[in-house]
């Protein structure tokens, strides 16, 4: 089910002292296997240390491109993150997941109002949306709000103000800078009052088709908050978060049994005991299943899986949907089994 291959990285470039995209050189035999939607993730997975260590990273550049890049910034104590700013360079040959992921755009040939709303290292998905609007219909139009400490560590930035120049008029970006005054850029951080400022004020009599939002959990529940406050659908607000808060484990709290558990995974079938305290994915993984992750968070989406008999309950979900829940899927790297038997297919996802 991880079905990797090994991918050569074709040029590494700097986006800012702390961050870098690479770019990825895809052979031809595997040009289907790794066509993407705007928005997009692969996962990585490489040994450092001798450890083996896999992360999602989001899609930047757009499909229509032809080219496979992914932006990384530098995290404090970070494992991958660091060793990709620091060590990884051009003809180095990493393990990749082919794309996924449910944070996406389509055209659908209509013209259509975009705004995405972005912090930090949140514009990397951004990035290969905004492009992909643009190209679709030269009616449409994309705003992008966009939340950084300052402009020298602002991802993307000279492609953001290419984007601009190309597109003029239907391309309108709002940067946000939390330590410097810029001119025409907004102080502080991206809040209500941000969101109400480009509802109500600059675009006042637009309607928009979609919201794309990404970055740290506190920002995205404060624009979805103010954009539902506002009449905007749910189903029109679609998020993707980079960083999520801890959050307390009180399913296991209540647990204290034993689960006899049947895992299909690429059409073969695993059977063990495992104890209910223990989440699905971690049980799975210590009897060496292949089966599909990255995050481990409950920030993308690699490994769901659906409950074809018993129960089980997730800690956290912020990915599926209430009907997604209600057939089956759960995140396995977020749920508990709280029946005596369990069964879960990875396959029929």
């Amino acid at each position: 089910m991880s079905d990797f291959h090994k991918l050569t990285v074709a040029s590494v470039d700097a986006l800012t002292p702390n961050s870098v995209v690479l770019t990825f050189d895809i052979p031809a035999a595997l040009a289907t296997t790794f066509s993407y939607k705007a928005g997009q993730y692969i996962t990585i997975k490489h040994s450092i240390n001798g450890q083996e260590v896999r992360r999602a990273y989001s899609i930047s550049s757009a499909p229509s491109s032809g080219k496979l890049t992914v932006g990384i910034k530098k995290v404090e104590d970070g494992t991958f993150s660091v060793y990709a700013n620091e060590e990884i360079k051009a003809g180095d040959v990493l393990e990749v997941m082919p794309p996924e992921g449910r944070f996406t755009f389509e055209s659908n040939q209509e013209t259509q109002n975009i705004a995405a709303f972005a912090a930090g290292s949140g514009i990397t998905p951004i990035m290969s949306i905004a492009q992909t609007v643009l190209e679709a219909n030269n009616d449409n139009t994309f705003v992008l709000v966009y939340g950084n400490k300052k402009p020298e560590e602002t991802m993307y930035h000279a492609q953001i103000v290419a984007l601009q120049e190309k597109y003029g008029e239907r391309f309108y970006v709002q940067f946000v800078y939390s330590k410097v005054s810029e001119p025409d850029c907004l102080f502080g951080r991206i809040e209500t009052s941000t969101v109400n400022l480009i509802l109500k004020n600059k675009f006042k009599g637009v309607s928009f088709n979609d919201f794309y939002l990404c970055g740290p959990e506190a920002m995205i529940n404060t624009v979805s908050d103010t954009l539902k406050s506002n009449g905007v659908s749910e189903a029109n607000i679609h998020f993707e978060l980079f960083t999520t808060s801890d959050t307390e484990d009180t399913v296991a709290e209540n647990l204290d049994g034993k689960t006899k558990i049947e895992v299909l995974v690429d059409d073969e079938t695993f059977s063990f005991e495992m104890d209910q305290k223990t989440l699905v994915l971690d049980a799975v993984l210590k009897q060496d299943i292949d089966a599909p992750y990255s995050c481990q968070g409950g920030v993308c989406s690699s490994c769901i899986a659906r409950v074809t008999e018993g129960k089980a309950e997730m800690v956290k979900n912020q990915i599926l949907t209430d009907s997604e829940v209600a057939e089956g899927l759960i995140l396995t790297c977020q749920a508990h089994p709280t029946t005596s038997t369990l069964k879960v297919d990875y396959d029929d996802v």
